[in-house]
């Protein structure tokens, strides 16, 4: 039997039990082989093939942002329409077959654009070059998922769940969990909060399901088997999904206002070019990038230039990102903006910068 065929049988068994008390501890167990499972099929086979054309391409600009949908929903059209690049469209499926990056300029940063060809169902199983696809989708810093808005929510699922299988969580925070395998001492099971979906047997089936017999475990929220799964897997990732619906101008008014109420979803027509701006302001809110000018002492603000760096970014940051020797001769910076409580304002190096700030740094 085939990992394919074992993973089907799972999955079979799972949707034939009854979800109660008495089932809970065998369901677990189903998942925890699920997942281990599903993580042999995403390997690569030791027997080294023929060597292909390669299919990712080199980080560049500020962030990175991935194009992920079905073919023939509008993502090169739309590649083409936001930067300088041409890629190929035309009415019929797979006219991408590589991946095809583009550059975004907005607010001063270079947001790299990558159009990747269409899934197609079964793809996390390595259909239609899905497994390539999907890992190219692992680097990026958000994910745009295009979606026919003609086709309804069956897209959105199918998708969804591709990713879901290949371990790439949307729009989720990592759960809490404190997990730390150990040479001896047993299990050592704790939690902050009271668990509804977890309890310490269940977690040491899981742990034993996976040749884990000593590790100290901590539930700081009340996570579900699934999450707990992730951790200890510990190759999930984590990241921001922006739902965008394509060809509104085929629907009705009232489907249009329907999906633009949902969650992490815009609504575009690249045909007719309607709301691509409030697409850019979205994806810069979603990538939590800000801009900094420098300013030299006695000078304007250089505001042509800005340094781009994440939120949450520090003075710190900020001298690594204008030169690495910059944060070992630092004296003391002066920052105009938001940040402070009065302009300019004296700061060290742990200060927190916010967007459109102005620094001025002085050295020892």
């Amino acid at each position: 039997m085939g990992i394919l065929e074992k993973i089907a049988e799972i999955e079979r068994e799972i949707s034939r039990t009854q979800k109660n008390k008495a089932t809970e501890y065998h369901l677990g167990l189903l998942k925890a082989k699920l997942a281990k499972y599903r993580a042999q099929l995403l390997e690569p086979s030791k027997s080294a093939g023929a060597k292909g054309e390669g299919f990712d391409v080199m980080k560049s600009g500020d962030a990175r942002v991935a194009l992920i949908g079905f073919p023939s929903v509008g993502k090169s059209t739309f590649l083409s329409l936001m930067t300088s690049t041409a890629s190929e469209a035309a009415s019929y499926e797979f006219t991408t077959l590589t991946c095809i990056p583009g550059v975004i300029e907005y607010k001063g940063a270079n947001i790299q654009l990558l159009d990747l060809p269409g899934i197609i169902e079964g793809a996390a199983q390595g259909k239609g070059r899905g497994r390539q696809v999907i890992a190219v989708a692992r680097t990026a810093d958000v994910v745009i998922m295009m979606l026919d808005a003609t086709k309804g929510e069956v897209q959105r699922e199918l998708l969804e769940k591709e990713l879901e299988t290949v371990g790439i969580r949307l729009n989720r925070p990592k759960p809490n969990i404190y997990f730390k395998p150990k040479k001896g001492g047993g299990l050592s099971y704790n939690s902050t909060v009271p668990l509804t979906h977890c309890s310490e047997k269940l977690v040491q089936l899981i742990l034993h399901e996976y040749k884990i017999f000593n590790a100290e475990v901590l539930f700081r929220e009340d996570s579900t088997p699934d999450e707990f799964i992730d951790v200890i897997v510990g190759n999930r990732v984590y990241m921001p999904c922006l739902y965008v619906y394509n060809k509104v101008d085929q629907i009705s008014i009232e489907e249009v206002d329907r999906l633009a109420h949902r969650p992490n979803s815009v609504v575009i027509s690249c045909g007719m070019k309607l709301n691509l701006d409030y697409l850019l302001e979205q994806l810069w809110e979603y990538l939590a990038l800000i801009c900094i000018y420098t300013k030299k002492r006695g000078a304007r603000p250089d505001f042509g230039d800005p340094i781009i760096m994440r939120r949450g970014a520090s003075v710190e940051h900020v001298c690594h990102s204008i030169h690495r020797t910059l944060a070992s001769q630092f004296k003391y910076a002066l920052v105009w903006g938001t940040s402070t409580k009065y302009s300019p304002q004296r700061v060290g190096l742990t200060h927190i910068m916010e967007h459109e700030d102005v620094i001025q740094i002085v050295k020892k």
